[in-house]
């Protein structure tokens, strides 16, 4: 029997580099939720700059170094497919109820994922506020229509991009806990 217990919020993210502002919107995420559960993903409407294997590593060191019991890592969750890991994450965590977080930016891209219906049968949305990307009423509705329920954050995500990180490896933006080894592995480079 399922038990039903508060709710928890799962972050599949591409993690090419995990950010300060990932590191950010976990912390927050653990203010208001009783469980939040992070993995690295390969996102099928993205190119990554690097391989899964060296994301989910950084994304578990970045998620180890926050060292907050209400947060953790399962890579195991990861998929290219966000059904799969929210199917994944109820049967083996046992629960009813899941939010999945998605950021602004992907509001116009999500009512063509992969079995969207299905996705919004089985979680409901909490959508994260970005600097740059408007939530728009029309995404909204198409995402009612399709009888998706969703939240917004009141928290918005930082203006940082795991994309300017990757373009301009300087390291600003980046947790400090990530520089060795990417520094080691010669990662962005």
């Amino acid at each position: 029997m399922k038990r039903n217990i508060p709710k928890v919020a799962l972050f599949g993210t591409s993690a090419d580099p995990p950010s300060n502002g990932h590191k950010k919107i976990i912390e927050e995420l653990s203010k208001i939720y009783e469980h939040v559960i992070s993995y690295a993903s390969d996102n099928p409407y993205k190119k990554h700059s690097e391989d899964l294997y060296f994301r989910s590593l950084l994304l578990k060191t970045l998620i180890n170094d926050i060292n907050n019991p209400k947060i953790s890592f399962d890579q195991d969750l990861s998929s290219p497919w966000a059904i799969s890991s929210i199917r994944k994450c109820k049967k083996k965590y046992n629960l009813i109820d899941i939010d999945f977080v998605i950021g602004s930016d992907l509001l116009d891209e999500i009512i063509v994922w992969k079995n969207i219906n299905e996705l919004f049968k089985e979680a409901n949305l909490l959508i994260m506020p970005r600097i740059n990307y408007p939530i728009k009423e029309k995404s909204l509705q198409s995402i009612k229509e399709l009888n998706g329920k969703y939240r917004i954050s009141l928290f918005k995500i930082p203006k940082i991009s795991s994309s300017n990180i990757r373009g301009n490896i300087n390291y600003s933006g980046l947790p400090r806990c990530l520089i060795p080894i990417i520094e080691k592995n010669n990662l962005y480079s």
